[in-house]
């Protein structure tokens, strides 16, 4: 088998593909966070039927530590401003 030249090579590459994106297949991997799998005890296993219940449990617990250390970051600065 004979190796081809490049010039032969350039010759059988198009200059540009037309994809027609209607018909293309969604990738199954795109938007897809690889992570470690996170693994409940049993006791909170039980608790919760679905990912999306504990997902929302964990995002309000999230909202309040916000909201706490907002609050403490104010009552920082408003006792350094009485001091001064």
């Amino acid at each position: 088998m004979k190796k081809k030249t490049s010039k032969e090579l350039a010759d059988e590459l198009r200059p540009h593909y037309d994809f027609d994106y209607a018909t293309m297949k969604r990738n199954r991997f795109a938007g897809m966070k690889l992570s470690a799998p996170i693994y409940l005890d049993d006791d909170v296993a039980e608790v919760f039927d679905s990912s999306e219940a504990v997902n929302t449990v964990l995002r309000s617990a999230i909202r309040a530590m916000r909201g706490a250390g907002a609050k403490r970051r104010s009552r920082r600065t408003s006792s350094k401003k009485r001091a001064s």
